[in-house]
């Protein structure tokens, strides 16, 4: 599929979410059968090296920052098991805890992280998480990043359900206040044991649901980060590697590289960003693009940032695109300290 098709197909998915139209087919109804009974043998494997626990990583991070006077940031996670960090054993390998010792690192100041996220998620399942975020007023979060999308594939959610769900969770936190990065739907196409044709076909689907999900991100005023094949063409090249021993969910490797891909995003929406690096970049191909173009460009190349640059126009709002450099990540090299924090990431299925 062609950037300009896909970029059709998602204006389309985005306007039957905001509109409530029915739902639009990812592929056919057979051709998406076969692909959820291949995905589903895959997933057999699931909990094969693995126990199925996902590490708690609540609390604070870079307390040798504390300051009396200067209050931690607060980071919230949301989604699904890759969001909660499920398939490895230790907190500080999970996405939140890279990203939280990370954002501490840039801004100099100490994070406290909270993860709601549940693995076998859906997008229909952001409304109960976006109301435990926002329970007390009082601790509303500075920045939240939200994984979803990869259930809603395999289970067959319509997209336009799907990108419904995550518009209105994006809308309830920018309202309340928070930051909000979404890290759009991952390309099920590089799980291994899923053979062709159908690996192209999870692919296509994959990529569709990732440009639709950019659109209503961006619409309701938040940033979006292309997971792709997990944040980087070695993900696909090596899946021994960036793969965990189930060979469905990322490996420790895998995380780190999508840590490191979302990391400056998460800093440039708090400001901490160097100013120079916010203007684009041509020589990276950088620029302002209509956003269904966008969407589809940033849903093809992993790790490419979209946010909203311009008032709406013919095409709808004009964004900037940015293939920012990723920063390296590393695990934090001791455990968080317990903050005063309530739930955490749920220990569950895929």
């Amino acid at each position: 599929m062609t950037s300009m098709s896909r970029a059709r197909v998602a204006r389309r998915i985005a306007a039957g979410a905001a509109f409530g139209g029915g739902g639009i087919g990812l592929a056919g109804a057979a051709t998406v059968g076969l692909l959820l009974a291949e995905v589903h043998m895959a997933r057999r494997h699931v909990g094969n090296g693995t126990s199925g626990r996902v590490p708690v990583a609540d609390g604070l991070y870079g307390t040798t920052y504390a300051a009396p006077d200067e209050p931690p940031l607060r980071l919230t996670m949301l989604g699904d098991s890759t969001a909660a960090g499920q398939g490895v054993h230790r907190a500080g390998q999970t996405p939140g805890a890279l990203l939280a010792s990370g954002l501490a690192a840039v801004a100099e100041r100490p994070v406290e992280l909270h993860n709601v996220a549940l693995p076998g998620a859906m997008s229909d399942d952001l409304d109960r998480q976006v109301a435990l975020v926002l329970a007390n007023p009082a601790r509303i979060p500075d920045v939240c990043v939200i994984m979803i999308g990869a259930n809603d594939v395999t289970h067959r959610m319509p997209p336009t359900r799907s990108v419904r769900h995550l518009s209105a969770a994006v809308r309830r936190l920018r309202t309340a206040g928070a930051e909000v990065v979404v890290g759009t739907c991952p390309d099920l196409g590089t799980i291994e044991p899923v053979q062709q044709p159908l690996r192209w076909l999870a692919r296509r689907s994959s990529r569709q649901l990732a440009a639709a999900q950019t659109i209503g991100t961006v619409e309701q005023g938040g940033r979006t980060v292309s997971l792709g094949d997990l944040l980087g063409p070695e993900f696909e090249a090596n899946p021994r590697e960036l793969f965990g021993p189930d060979n469905y969910h990322p490996s420790a490797e895998g995380y780190a590289t999508a840590a490191m891909a979302v990391l400056p995003t998460v800093c440039a929406t708090l400001g901490l960003w160097p100013a120079d690096e916010e203007r684009p970049d041509i020589s990276r191909r950088e620029g302002f693009l209509p956003v269904a173009r966008a969407a589809a460009e940033a849903a093809s190349e992993a790790g490419t940032e979209v946010t909203a640059a311009m008032p709406t126009g013919p095409r709808g709002p004009w964004v900037l695109l940015k293939r920012r450099r990723r920063r390296r990540v590393q695990e934090p090299e001791t455990a968080p300290t317990r903050a005063r924090l309530s739930g955490g990431a749920s220990s569950g299925g895929a």
